[in-house]
């Protein structure tokens, strides 16, 4: 009798610790394997307090945030190395990179979308094939003149308009693609280092969105300036452009930058003599950001 209790008092007891280890096992959550993305771009702006990049990886069709960083005035990310739960960086079949307001009250990515990849294995090239199709086929040419003012001699290299008169009537002087989403051409003379708007447009074959600068008379229906009033502190219109630089820039919208975006793709001295049709060169390779990411 008294081995039975023993044995049945043993089995119990054994019992007991093995719905104790049950419970323990029960009560240990597994973490989630974590990997690392890492990002390696060059060419990104600033895009002061109001505005961050942000990453974003495509697992099943869907966009799923890798976070978000910052790029000083030299150039360097806030952030390279971004953690990620593993299986959901394995799936990510493409990767975007944003730019989104600071804050943000949407969790889905912005329009303004700058580079895309697809990943190939641990790797995705990035392009900027969500600015537009194709940067292949751009060219530009424009005239130095000022039709917004009185004719007075000194306007009379004050202005700049993107077009082309040669044959005797006014054609667009810029052929370049249409911009997805979130994005605007905007024209720029830099007049003693300071780069001034001419301009935020969509269609080469219409008048820009402001007009700041120009005089009271009606201007060209192209893109275009006249730098007659209300100049920035450092400078004084009107204002002779000869010899200054032309640019067409591609901007975010919306924008808070009164700089030039890093996309320029047409730049070009303005002649010494103001004379005739200039032609502004192709800057796409010169300008455009670059970049990878691995995972």
């Amino acid at each position: 009798m008294t081995n039975i209790t023993i044995k049945t008092g043993f089995a119990l007891a054994c019992m007991g610790l093995m719905l104790a280890s049950c419970s323990d096992n029960d009560d240990q959550t597994e973490m989630p394997e974590v990997a690392s993305l890492s990002l390696n771009l060059s060419g990104l702006g600033n895009l002061g307090d109001d505005f961050l990049y942000e990453g974003w990886v495509i697992v099943d069709g869907a966009p799923v945030s890798t976070g978000t960083f910052s790029v000083n005035d030299s150039g360097e990310p806030s952030a390279t190395e971004f953690a990620m739960d593993a299986e959901t960086l394995a799936s990510a079949t493409a990767f975007v990179l944003s730019i989104e307001p600071n804050p943000d009250p949407s969790p889905d990515p912005a329009d303004t979308k700058l580079f895309v990849g697809d990943f190939n294995g641990s790797t995705a090239n990035l392009s900027t094939g969500t600015v537009a199709p194709s940067f292949d086929a751009i060219a530009g040419k424009f005239i130095v003149a000022a039709p917004t003012g009185t004719g007075a001699e000194e306007e009379k290299y004050s202005g700049i308009w993107f077009l082309d008169n040669s044959t005797g009537s006014m054609m667009p002087g810029l052929e370049l693609p249409e911009l997805e989403a979130g994005w605007k051409y905007e024209g720029w003379v830099v007049i003693d280092g300071v780069p001034v708007t001419t301009g935020t447009f969509t269609d080469v074959n219409a008048s820009d969105e402001q007009a700041p600068f120009s005089g009271t008379n009606p201007g060209p229906n192209y893109p275009g300036e006249d730098f007659l009033v209300n100049a920035p502190s450092s400078l004084t219109f009107p204002t002779d452009i000869r010899g200054k630089v032309a640019v067409i820039s591609i901007e975010p919208y919306p924008d808070n930058d009164p700089a030039p975006f890093a996309l320029k793709p047409l730049a070009g001295m303005i002649s010494e003599d103001g004379m005739g049709i200039q032609e502004i060169g192709d800057n796409v390779q010169a300008s455009f950001p670059s970049g990878s990411v691995s995972r």
